[in-house]
């Protein structure tokens, strides 16, 4: 009887949180094979950026609920002792810098090219982002594996939240698609370009 409440409390938001992260590894994991080769894959980094939005939040939001139930003094969450005084000091800078990822992305997207400030807040933004949450993932790595993949009491719900997020990504990725089109092109022109330059030289 007391494992219900305590899956759906601390544990329940520790196991969520996990989940998602297994899930965000991995679409991050797609998301950088595109920038190694953002050219040809510039359409998968675009359709995998938006994908990653909806997952991104939840991991915010999961994350951002345990720090505000401990520093709100809900006994539990304070039983379970405070946040590592790591993820402590780098969390305003995972937020701050995921927001402007993203941010960045979605206004590049919506405005097509031709904003070189802006891609230069977006590069800018993804290295701090890179530095902080790779940190971020080193504190946790040892102990994901057993809490994602852990059975029990709320297992498959938590599974079936962070499925249909994905899910919810994919249906957002598809249907801004076509704002890549104008990249896709002026990238094909601008590799044009650089070949005819080449030939004349």
């Amino acid at each position: 009887m007391a494992t219900g409440p305590v899956e759906s409390g601390p544990s329940g938001n520790e196991r969520l949180t996990a989940i998602t992260a297994v899930a965000l590894i991995v679409l991050l994991a797609l998301e950088g094979i595109t920038i190694l080769a953002i050219r040809p894959l510039l359409s998968w980094h675009v359709f995998v950026g938006m994908l990653l939005i909806p997952p991104v939040t939840l991991k915010l939001a999961s994350t951002g609920y345990r720090f505000w139930r401990y520093y709100t003094g809900k006994p539990e969450y304070v039983l379970r002792g405070p946040p590592h005084v790591l993820l402590r000091l780098l969390a305003p800078l995972v937020v701050i810098s995921t927001f402007a990822v993203f941010a960045t992305g979605v206004g590049l997207l919506a405005l097509g090219p031709g904003h070189d400030a802006l891609v230069g807040l977006h590069k800018a933004s993804f290295v701090v982002w890179l530095c902080a949450t790779g940190a971020h993932v080193l504190v946790h790595v040892r102990r994901l594996p057993g809490l994602a993949f852990a059975s029990g009491h709320g297992a498959r719900r938590r599974l079936a939240v962070v499925t249909l997020t994905v899910l919810a990504g994919g249906a957002l990725a598809l249907s801004t698609l076509s704002l890549a089109s104008p990249w896709t092109r002026w990238v094909d022109r601008d590799h044009a370009e650089a070949a005819h330059l080449n030939v004349l030289m």
